[in-house]
């Protein structure tokens, strides 16, 4: 089946040398599992991979979410079902429905999450751990279950939706970044695992995207008086740009691209945002490393 290729309608006339030219050789339609289909990233990346010509099991929590999916493209082309990446029994349920109805799993992506705003010390201990649960758990869970299928096909593509939040911090995002931060080690831990198996791993780390994540899976907690010019600021800052990010549908391309190159990069930032963000972070902890070396090296 023919592939179509995405591009970016901002691109530059005149590639960049270091552009990964895609041989598309793909020859039939691979099968995807994407979990946290039902808006957002999820939706918009659902629809690219239907409309590259590939097939997907689209999950949520809420199966009816995704209907409209079935509607448009046929039972034959895409499955829906509930999921809740938190328990694992269930993801082992869907993984292998996933299998068996299409005999194969070629890419997963763990986009399901959530986040919620508090400073660390306001945080309650049980609004943390559920974070981690969702953003980190889910994605272990998913992850170890779909390893077997993948080893035994000596091939796959596991994408994990992190956030460039996992190379940064950032005041009152404490649970939300703990979690992606521990994303991108358990990720390079596993891309070193899994690649005598054939398997690719990529953390895929957006910044900000034009959906309505902030509002509907960003819960806003209380901002105590202390932290009013870290957690309070830093809020304000982020509710001003909200509507300055990469568009969703741009994002998705992003990602079916980079599902074709033979050798994809193990972590990716995506969206414009992020590079100053990243870079800033990294000349920081470059700086600090530089500027304290002499204790490094015990020379005190």
């Amino acid at each position: 089946m023919a592939k179509t290729m995405f591009h970016s309608s901002t691109a530059s006339t005149q590639e960049p040398s270091n552009r990964v030219h895609l041989p598309y050789t793909h020859t039939m339609a691979r099968i995807w599992l994407v979990t946290g289909a039902s808006r957002g990233l999820g939706q918009a990346l659902v629809q690219a991979i239907l409309a590259s010509g590939d097939s997907v099991v689209a999950t949520a929590r809420n199966r009816d979410q995704l209907n409209y999916l079935i509607d448009e493209y046929g039972p034959d082309r895409v499955l829906t079902t509930t999921l809740d990446v938190t328990d694992n029994e269930q993801v082992l349920r869907v993984v292998d429905y996933a299998h068996e109805a299409f005999g194969r799993i070629d890419l997963v992506v763990n986009n399901a999450g959530f986040g919620e705003t508090a400073s660390i010390e306001d945080f309650d201990p049980e609004a943390f751990r559920a974070q981690i649960e969702t953003n980190l758990f889910g994605v272990v869970n998913v992850t170890k279950a779909v390893l077997p299928i993948m080893r035994q096909q000596k091939s796959g593509h596991i994408l994990q939706v992190s956030s460039v939040g996992g190379r940064v911090g950032s005041p009152g995002l404490g649970g939300y970044q703990a979690a992606k931060w521990a994303v991108g080690g358990f990720s390079t831990v596993l891309s070193k695992e899994v690649s005598p198996f054939g398997i690719k791993v990529t953390v895929l780390e957006p910044g900000g995207i034009k959906t309505d994540w902030a509002a509907s899976s960003m819960v806003q907690g209380p901002i105590s008086q202390p932290y009013e010019q870290t957690v309070g600021a830093f809020k304000k800052l982020r509710l001003l740009h909200i509507d300055n990010g990469s568009e969703p549908g741009k994002i998705a391309n992003a990602i079916l691209y980079i599902s074709n190159v033979e050798n994809p990069p193990l972590r990716l930032l995506l969206g414009p945002d992020t590079v100053q963000y990243a870079k800033a972070a990294s000349d920081e902890l470059a700086s600090s490393d530089e500027r304290w070396r002499y204790v490094t090296m015990l020379d005190v």
